[in-house]
């Protein structure tokens, strides 16, 4: 265990006594980025029918997005850590609003897919940048029940985006799916703008405490190290989504995950020799970072198999159409809140490692009620039960990963937290596409059945798993001024 960095608010200021308002409209800006994927997913018929796109170009509407989302998010975080949140953040919205009123106007197939890359991107600056400023405002249980909101936009957000989805569609149309982000995008910047501290840049990752001021040699971005892991991350990111139609054993999904090992690993070499690293590959190696991320994996994989086998058969098997799906989700959408908000409160008092436990056990329970009984209404309350599990594990991944972070490394990991976020996006969709097949291309239910039996089993491996890796305290409650290795 090394000796404990300081972790309190930049230049241990006094609480921002408007850190909960600040909360809401950080989290605001948060909702439209998970929004914006299932939201999107429900149009993607009437897109690709109005541009007259290709199957290629339509599932390139989705992916533009979330490849340039996860692969770009370490670079937001550390360019948060070099130069605060607050512009980050406003830089970040700024671009994402922006791209949406672009992705709404487009006419052709070549400006939507460039637009939703924008989008991608400042998604990438926004997501790592808010999260950092969310660690900087707040302290001990008072992070705790705040990350505890934040964990609650996860499943909230993708549920409510299916039913926004379904309500726009059918309502004034698919462009209002990326319009509806302007006016919301611009009331929460100027909101943030008034809100945010400038803050105290951060320095050199695993350096003092305070940081290294900004504008001193120790301060300059890795742009080597940027391209490098960015590429990586892109890279097996990209292998993850064409693995459910390519094969997991084809030479394509193989040599793509090789690259990415092969440019990891360069990026590792890149971090040992640079003046200025752009992450301390110490980080990976803390008990509390590595559980985390694993918790973040497991758990995102998992919800987003939920939400991809309860969508598929809810519109394909039980021929409901996007607007009846989406109201049908807004039991998961409660049950995420529900599950966050208890956790935020539960787990100063019994600890990351039981609150983990029980909500992979609840999570599993869930997804064996339609794994062992058929029909819309087995679908519904098993996928809700599942997000009231989830919903409380993210809270417990959140905590254990961030809730002991110093402030000039807040931004880094909270965007090595939001890039396995989305590896454990990808992956739970690309597993899950490919153990149920044969439900998404024709009309039996063993796909289905499969995928639930899949999902279960996993949660049931992972609260196993949480027994021995997942430290029985909350770091922040072991030590509060601290990190731990």
């Amino acid at each position: 265990m090394s000796t404990p960095s300081t972790a309190a608010t930049p230049a241990n200021l006094a609480p921002d006594p408007r850190r909960w308002g600040t909360l809401a409209l950080l989290g605001a800006a948060q909702l439209m980025l998970i929004v914006d994927v299932t939201v999107v997913a429900i149009a993607l018929p009437h897109v690709g029918a109005d541009l007259d796109l290709s199957r290629a170009a339509t599932t390139w509407v989705v992916s533009a997005y979330t490849l340039a989302f996860g692969g770009l998010m370490l670079l937001g975080g550390r360019l948060s850590d070099l130069l605060g949140p607050r512009p980050v953040v406003l830089a970040g919205l700024a671009l994402f609003t922006t791209a949406s009123l672009a992705a709404g106007l487009a006419g052709s197939a070549e400006v939507l897919l460039a637009s939703r890359g924008a989008q991608g991107l400042g998604a990438a600056l926004l997501s790592p940048a808010a999260l950092s400023a969310v660690l900087r405002l707040f302290e001990g249980e008072e992070r705790h029940r705040a990350l505890g909101v934040w964990s609650a936009l996860g499943g909230a957000g993708a549920a409510l985006g299916v039913l926004l989805g379904g309500l726009l569609t059918a309502g004034p149309g698919w462009p209002w799916v990326f319009f509806v982000n302007v006016p919301i995008g611009i009331v929460v910047a100027l909101g943030l703008a008034r809100r945010l501290r400038a803050g105290t840049p951060g320095g050199t990752p695993g350096g003092t405490p305070g940081g290294t001021p900004s504008g001193t040699p120790a301060a300059r971005l890795d742009l080597s190290g940027a391209i490098l892991v960015t590429a990586a991350t892109g890279t097996a990111i990209y292998a993850l989504i064409g693995a459910g139609d390519h094969g997991w054993g084809s030479g394509r999904t193989l040599g793509l995950l090789a690259a990415a090992v092969l440019l990891y690993l360069l990026f590792g070499l890149r971090q040992r020799s640079a003046a200025s690293p752009l992450m301390d590959l110490g980080l990976l190696t803390r008990r509390p970072v590595a559980t985390g991320i694993l918790l973040i994996v497991a758990a995102t994989a998992l919800m987003v198999a939920g939400f991809f086998l309860g969508t598929f058969y809810l519109q394909h098997h039980a021929g409901q159409g996007a607007l009846v799906t989406g109201l049908l989700f807004l039991p998961v959408a409660v049950a995420t809140v529900v599950g966050a908000t208890a956790g935020g409160h539960l787990i100063g008092r019994i600890g990351a490692r039981a609150l983990a436990t029980a909500g992979f056990v609840v999570a599993g329970a869930g997804f064996a009620v339609p794994a062992v009984a058929d029909g819309a209404s087995a679908v519904v309350l098993g996928t809700t039960l599942a997000a009231l599990g989830l919903g409380a594990l993210f809270v417990a991944a959140s905590a254990t990963a961030l809730g002991h972070v110093a402030a000039h490394e807040s931004g880094i990991v909270s965007g090595i937290v939001s890039t396995f976020h989305e590896f454990g996006a990808s992956l739970g969709a690309a597993v899950i596409s490919s153990v149920a097949a044969a439900s998404i291309a024709g009309s039996t239910t063993t796909g289905f059945v499969h995928g639930f039996t899949v999902a279960a089993g996993v949660a049931a491996a992972a609260a196993l798993v949480c027994l021995v890796s997942v430290p029985g305290r909350s770091p922040a409650l072991t030590h509060p001024t601290g990190g731990l290795h």
